[in-house]
């Protein structure tokens, strides 16, 4: 719909549910946030899309496994190569785009709590419940990808979030040779905020408290702008997230602006039964004319 040029880098450290079962298994980069991201961005028949998410659950062995898993499994088998298998698997589903892992091997994503409890595993580290000094990486020196050292330097803007902070954001900008290619980057870099905290990892956090805790982690600021939302979360609604020990994040544009953010606020919320997600097309469009006032010509390059 938009001629964009899309680049999405997913993380590779979820060690939960069917991802971590082949991860272990089969000694494989866990295919799950992958798999999500190429439906997201498939264009394939919709009969097609929903099967490469059907989750088995009437089989003692395939029990919570989703097809889609299985099948990036197998062609890391196929090919040797998870990252060629995930290129592979892009084609058959015809993503609009392309999706790459942050890292072409296994990671483990560790947590260091502000009382100094040490909890490994990404799928643990919400589970602890207490506030969380700082997240990395084992192996430390593990690499991504060429085509994503490529995607960043040709990225007209580049787009961080949202998502679960300490364990879906951080451990891509972990891996050094993604931060360092962040940092040498021209392209706008844009944090689009979560809309609500999160039990386990961002309890309380206000707006600015998410881009200290970037920040901290990479060592230096590397953001121009953030993208968060104008709507009050209903009452109701908020009543519920609270019984979840999550909150409406606090937009506190005066720190943002203190801190050198271009700061915008629009409409991008939707409501979806009592949830609250960010609405894709509303957030598609105000990228789109981002990029669009950069005055670059089309197509545009955004990495996610």
């Amino acid at each position: 719909m938009f001629p964009l040029d899309l680049t999405a880098v997913v993380t590779v450290a979820d060690d939960g549910g069917s991802s971590g079962r082949l991860r272990n298994d089969l000694d494989i980069p866990p295919p799950g946030d992958i798999r999500n991201v190429m439906a997201a961005l498939s264009d394939a028949e919709p009969l097609v899309a929903e099967m490469f998410q059907y989750r088995f659950k009437q089989s003692l062995d395939l029990d919570g496994h989703s097809l889609g898993n299985l099948m990036l499994a197998a062609l890391t088998e196929i090919t040797g190569d998870f990252s060629h298998a995930v290129r592979e698997m892009s084609r058959v589903l015809n993503v609009n785009g392309t999706v790459l892992p942050a890292a072409n091997q296994l990671v483990t994503l560790h947590a260091e709590f502000e009382d100094g409890t040490i909890v490994s595993g990404e799928s643990k580290i919400p589970m602890y419940l207490q506030p969380i000094k700082r997240v990395f990486l084992e192996p430390h020196d593990v690499k991504t990808l060429p085509d994503t050292i490529t995607a960043i330097s040709k990225a007209d803007v580049v787009i961080i979030g949202p998502g679960s902070l300490y364990t879906s954001i951080l451990p891509n900008l972990l891996v050094k040779d993604i931060e360092q290619a962040l940092m040498a980057s021209t392209a706008k870099k844009i944090y689009i905020c979560n809309l609500m905290t999160q039990a386990g990892e961002t309890y309380d956090y206000t707006a600015s408290d998410h881009v200290k805790a970037l920040y901290a982690h990479v060592e230096k600021p590397f953001l121009d702008a953030i993208l968060l939302d104008k709507i009050q979360v209903p009452l109701t609604v908020a009543e519920r997230y609270k019984r979840e020990l999550a909150s409406p994040v606090e937009c506190d544009e005066e720190e943002l602006e203190k801190m050198g953010l271009e700061v915008y606020k629009q409409d991008i919320t939707s409501i979806f039964g009592k949830a609250v997600r960010h609405e894709p097309m509303k957030v598609a469009q105000w990228l789109f004319e981002y990029a669009g006032g950069l005055e670059k010509e089309t197509p545009k390059h955004l990495y996610f």
